[in-house]
């Protein structure tokens, strides 16, 4: 069964809001990561370095999700 071709700016719309949920989905792990953190005892820019790295750790992992769906559904 064939897909449909989607035109240009539709197809870069979806992608751009596609990152951005990933982005916002990661800030949340992150920000919760954090304040896990923060409630173990860790200081606040311990805290804050615990939230970086999760957030380092989000970002390109839903992004390679991301990718591997665009590349199952073209």
């Amino acid at each position: 069964m064939s897909v449909a071709p989607v035109s240009p700016p539709v197809y870069a719309l979806t992608l751009l809001v596609a990152v951005l949920a990933a982005a916002l989905l990661s800030l949340l792990i992150a920000v919760g990561a954090g304040l896990l953190a923060r409630w173990d005892g860790a200081s606040l820019p311990g805290s804050l370095l615990r939230a970086g790295a999760v957030f380092g750790a989000a970002m390109p992992l839903l992004c390679g999700l991301l990718a591997l769906a665009v590349a199952a559904t073209r």
